[in-house]
């Protein structure tokens, strides 16, 4: 015990006072020192942010994983995130990490493939609907057109909407990443930016089209995604803030998800 109790005093000794150095002092320190010290104290910081989005996208993989589990991933996303990080990268790493940690739940929820097919028929019957009265009407239609050409109740196709809901999330996430490869809209320059005028360029107008789409959005839509994407608030809780169900709020979420799915999937198909 007495060994234990003297490689604790000594551990404790070795400890560095972090408390005056920002986060982003810190992130440059580690990339010059690569002190594990930093590297921990680092993770602990960024904690929350995995705690956080654990929690706001906990129906992604209820189905399959824990809140405890995702933590786990998150932690180990940090870790590899603070590795790969460019400080020179003209992105916070708060911005950069969330993605990640957003991006390791989706993958997670991926390869489990847990998505009923009768879901996935859905999703893929609304989205033809849509996109054949988008292109006839010239705007997108609203909820009762879309019933009314598939030749359903107003309720059920409410309720189709609300079943696709994590669906949308997952497909829009695969609309982004195609931007991605095929635009090369998505793209953080690993230079000074300036120096890649063309993915500059795509990046910007990429940006004012994720714009154009959001603002085309229902005051509603529009508000729903501003509390799950910026604020980062899960679905019961923007429930709460809008003082209505959070059936109904899945339901706005989905329409305005699908909305920016198939606008977004018209750029990048250069329609």
């Amino acid at each position: 015990m007495t060994g234990f109790y003297v490689r604790k005093a000594v551990l404790v000794g070795m400890e560095q006072d972090f408390s005056q150095s920002t986060n982003e002092e810190l992130l440059i320190k580690y990339k010059r020192s690569k002190d594990i010290n930093i590297k921990h104290e680092l993770v602990m910081r960024y904690m929350y942010m995995v705690k956080s989005i654990s929690i706001q996208m906990r129906d992604v993989y209820l189905s399959f994983a824990q809140v405890e589990d995702i933590v786990n991933e998150g932690v180990l996303t940090i870790m590899s995130g603070i590795e790969k990080f460019d400080p020179e990268m003209n992105v916070k790493f708060e911005t950069y990490i969330s993605k990640r940690i957003r991006g390791m739940i989706i993958d997670m929820a991926r390869k489990q493939d847990w998505i009923p097919r009768s879901v996935r028929k859905n999703a893929k019957d609304l989205d033809n609907a849509a996109m054949e009265l988008c292109n006839r009407l010239g705007r997108f239609p609203t909820p009762k057109e879309t019933a009314d050409h598939m030749n359903i109740s107003l309720e059920k196709y409410q309720e189709a909407v609300g079943k696709t809901n994590i669906y949308s999330v997952l497909s829009l996430d695969m609309v982004l990443e195609a931007g991605s490869e095929n635009k090369k809209v998505l793209q953080l320059p690993a230079i000074n930016e300036n120096d890649q005028p063309e993915d500059h360029y795509l990046q910007e107008e990429f940006k004012q089209v994720l714009v154009s789409a959001i603002n085309n959005l229902k005051e509603n839509e529009q508000k729903v995604i501003s509390l799950y994407y910026m604020d980062e608030l899960n679905m019961k809780e923007i429930a709460q803030v809008m003082s209505v169900s959070e059936p109904r709020i899945s339901q706005i979420h989905s329409n305005a998800i699908q909305k920016l799915r198939l606008y977004l999937t018209n750029f990048i198909n250069g329609k």
